[in-house]
């Protein structure tokens, strides 16, 4: 289900969503496999995992992936945090 992403949460879903993709990556599995496995569609996962774009969805969804990954929903959202000082170099 897509929610209308509130700008100061923007950089957080884009980073989730990178982050699923790595630990799918990192798994051998394609896109069609987890989106199968979690129980949503292909192009879902696609927008959500798009560092592009920034999609909300349900923590449903969010523990369907983690499941679907074999990881803790925690897990996912601690691998996308990044500091500050990586999103917003001085120069």
């Amino acid at each position: 289900m897509r929610k209308e992403v509130q700008f100061k949460n923007r950089d957080r879903f884009i980073q989730l969503g990178i982050t699923i993709a790595t630990i799918r990556r990192i798994r051998g599995m394609s896109q069609e496999q987890l989106a199968e496995k979690a129980d949503i569609s292909r192009t879902f996962l696609s927008a959500i995992e798009a560092p592009s774009t920034a999609i909300g969805f349900s923590l449903e969804v969010l523990y369907n992936i983690a499941d679907a990954l074999q990881v803790s929903p925690a897990d996912i959202l601690n691998a996308s945090v990044l500091p500050d000082s990586i999103l917003n170099p001085k120069v």
